[in-house]
């Protein structure tokens, strides 16, 4: 009996994905979740840069996207604006410099109007 207990245990354990910190993409940014996209947040001093990608992992054009990156900078909220840019990303520019991991969420509008969230935690 006890064995059989051990066994779906150890075939459980087997089944569940493995715990990983703050995935890298390819630009080597942070990854998150944005409904049926990856978002690829890449933070340079004052510069925002969103790289969406498929669920298939290939890059998908910018053009007709936009979005609000929403992060917190010096303990107040910042919103930066985000538009395509002639490097295949989403760029934006905040006010002041940027921690190299902010935390906040981009919020991003498909060229169909239909919305998702990513957050950077």
């Amino acid at each position: 009996m006890k064995f059989r207990y051990l066994t779906l245990g150890a075939a459980l354990l087997a089944g569940m994905p493995a715990y990983a910190h703050d995935a890298k993409g390819s630009h080597g940014g942070r990854l998150g979740d944005a409904g049926a996209y990856h978002a690829e947040l890449v933070v340079k001093d004052k510069t925002i840069e969103i790289f969406l990608i498929s669920e298939d992992n290939k890059p998908i054009d910018p053009k007709g996207f936009k979005g609000v990156a929403i992060f917190n900078s010096g303990g107040k909220a910042e919103r930066i604006t985000l538009a395509p840019s002639e490097k295949n990303n989403l760029s934006g520019t905040a006010a002041t410099a940027l921690p190299a991991n902010p935390k906040g969420a981009v919020q991003l509008t498909a060229p169909d109007g239909k919305t998702a969230t990513a957050r950077f935690d």
